[in-house]
């Protein structure tokens, strides 16, 4: 036993002072201390020898052990020194080069619109709320006057989680929920995204909406007319071409859908080649708002009477005002990440 633990820590000590790199240190490491290792194996084979030899051998194999884990730690410690020493005498910083110039960041496009559109409302007196993205039926669709069997469900193109819970399909769930925590009168914007089945160049599956209501005695159609006008003005030259068409949503009656001139082919309906334009499909007219006088039925699901007070809600899309006011025809343009694309706006 003596004579193989004499040969073994002469052969392990000078493989270690040979030893010129951390690979070769950890290598050597695991052969002669790891699970499988050479005087691991010796320790292991303890239980071998004569219950008289083992107190004797078993010291010899730890006090080898404890000098080949000092003489490891030791020559590991010269070779990090001795590689810093290299890398420091090797590498060269010339101070003279130019240096390298950071790239400036951009705001989102969508990000600057939403917060255009915040700041005309915030004008007019109107706050801003907030709501969750996961949202339950009775929320975003049943306080909102659409029963389980209304059709106009069919028409959301709902991503559903689990459990009667959906990715929400409009902001309009924040306004059931302001007006159970709240009395009127309010006047209330809510800027988020929503989630509906939906992908080509002017649908998104995820995209944003700006929700906004009024409530208050005596509020009528005129007001919401003269909000939606005064917003437009600002958000497009006064010599874009607006109209009001009647339209249906089951959460308010009457409704109107706004349009405003599609700024990509000037109102013309025209695009390449005469193929008509892909953003207003050849109309010339582009749907940007829904409105319209909040049903009765929805004051009663949040406690209101409705002949006691009266107000309006609209919604509209953040990436189709975003088109018409920078002249982009595909909506997928806004969540590719292209640099390029970011660059141009500030």
């Amino acid at each position: 036993m003596n004579d193989s633990l004499e040969a073994l820590q002469g052969e392990v000590l000078e493989r270690i002072r040979r030893s010129n790199s951390e690979v070769e240190i950890e290598q050597l490491r695991v052969e002669v201390l790891g699970r499988k290792g050479s005087l691991t194996l010796l320790l292991r084979g303890l239980k071998d020898l004569a219950p008289e030899e083992r107190p004797r051998a078993g010291d010899q194999l730890n006090q080898l052990r404890r000098q080949v884990e000092q003489h490891i730690n030791e020559r590991l410690a010269i070779v990090k020194a001795q590689a810093k020493e290299r890398a420091l005498k090797e590498q060269r910083i010339d101070i003279t080069l130019p240096g390298t110039r950071w790239e400036r960041g951009r705001i989102h496009p969508l990000t600057l619109v939403i917060d255009e559109i915040i700041d005309v409302f915030w004008a007019m007196g109107f706050e801003v709320a907030r709501g969750p993205d996961i949202e339950d039926d009775y929320h975003n669709f049943e306080a909102l006057n659409i029963p389980r069997d209304h059709p106009a469900r069919d028409m959301q193109d709902t991503f559903f989680v689990s459990n009667g819970l959906l990715l929400r399909t409009h902001t309009s769930p924040v306004q059931i929920r302001t007006m159970e925590s709240r009395k009127p009168p309010l006047q209330v914007i809510v800027p988020g995204a929503v989630y509906r089945h939906d992908d080509d160049a002017t649908h998104s599956p995820m995209f944003h909406q700006v929700e906004g209501f009024m409530v208050d005695e005596r509020i009528a159609f005129s007001d919401l007319k003269g909000v939606l006008t005064h917003f437009l003005r600002q958000m497009f030259s006064g010599e874009t071409g607006v109209r009001f068409r009647p339209s249906f949503f089951p959460f308010t009656e009457p409704s109107a859908e706004i349009d405003i001139q599609c700024l990509i082919c000037k109102g013309q309906g025209g695009g390449v080649a005469g193929q008509g334009c892909r953003v207003c499909k050849g109309t010339g007219w582009l749907e940007i708002l829904g409105a319209g006088m909040i049903d009765p039925e929805v004051f009663r699901f949040v406690g209101y009477d409705p002949d006691k007070v009266s107000g309006f809600a609209f919604g509209m899309g953040v990436e189709r005002i975003a088109m018409l006011k920078f002249g982009i025809d595909d909506i997928r343009q806004f969540f590719q990440n292209d640099l390029r694309f970011l660059r141009q706006f500030s």
